[in-house]
């Protein structure tokens, strides 16, 4: 008897506005008494501590074809570290589809901080060079205007241009960290494969038109007025480490970082230690 498969040959355009996903079923009145009921009872303390919405794009660092639009839900660790969950709508269907992790420059690296900084305490080394290679930066993303923060449809346009300059200030000299689980782009219906790291764009005719236009006009965004409206905001030089993929893996000219599965030896736990 054959057995079953999964299959991921499926139109990109796949449910995430509130349809059902394909191979799943409809929560049961069972599934949604006792989700409310944990609602209750339980704490979700991480999660309370999320209170940045930003909306972006992402693509494959090995294929910048594919590009995909980003929900980034945002908590502070500290003043030099957030982490996000990313979804692939705004919407409460939403499915979970990676994580980033944005750090200072001056975690990302010391010696470049202190180049542009005024300020000369003691700083913590920076990132190795091996490990920069997993990090976009994230200056181009707030200056072009293509990193929002959505808000209800409402709220006046002076108050979101003030908030946004506020909060989208901090995050020009960044870096991320992103991996994407689930390839939504390829129309897979579940999470299929390895992580993929992902980066930025770092320049202008990148992303598609197409995918920024359906993004302003579902958020209701303007990306080319919150371009010009940018322009103050001070530009930052990334630093060469940082989005490998313009120089390419190791320098070579084509080529780029990304994950792959390969077997490794397996190590059994000592059950006596």
């Amino acid at each position: 008897m054959e057995g079953c498969k999964f299959h991921t040959d499926v139109p990109a355009n796949t449910p995430s506005h509130g349809e059902l996903v394909e191979g799943g079923t409809h929560k049961t009145v069972t599934s949604t008494v006792l989700e409310t009921a944990s609602g209750l009872l339980q704490s979700f303390a991480p999660l309370h501590q999320i209170h940045e919405y930003l909306c972006a794009f992402h693509f494959y660092s090995n294929d910048m074809t594919r590009q995909v639009e980003a929900h980034h839900y945002c908590a502070h660790v500290n003043e030099d570290v957030r982490q996000c969950l990313i979804y692939d709508s705004g919407e409460a269907s939403a499915r979970l589809i990676g994580v980033e992790y944005v750090i200072s420059e001056r975690l990302f690296d010391a010696c470049h901080f202190l180049n542009h900084s005024l300020f000369f305490s003691l700083r913590p080394p920076g990132l190795p060079e091996e490990e920069k290679k997993y990090w976009h930066s994230h200056n181009y993303e707030v200056k072009s205007g293509q990193l929002v923060m959505p808000m209800p449809s409402l709220t006046p346009s002076s108050v979101v241009k003030s908030a946004e300059k506020l909060a989208l200030e901090k995050l020009v000299p960044t870096y991320g960290k992103t991996w994407h689980l689930w390839q939504v782009d390829k129309g897979d219906t579940l999470p299929m494969g390895p992580a993929q790291l992902m980066m930025s764009f770092t320049g202008d005719h990148q992303v598609k038109s197409s995918l920024l236009l359906n993004r302003d006009q579902r958020l209701g965004v303007d990306t080319e007025k919150k371009r010009i409206e940018r322009q103050d905001i001070p530009s930052h030089q990334p630093h060469p480490g940082a989005d490998h993929w313009q120089e390419g893996a190791d320098g070579k000219e084509g080529t780029a970082w990304q994950v792959k599965m390969e077997p490794t030896k397996f190590k059994r736990a000592n059950p006596t230690l």
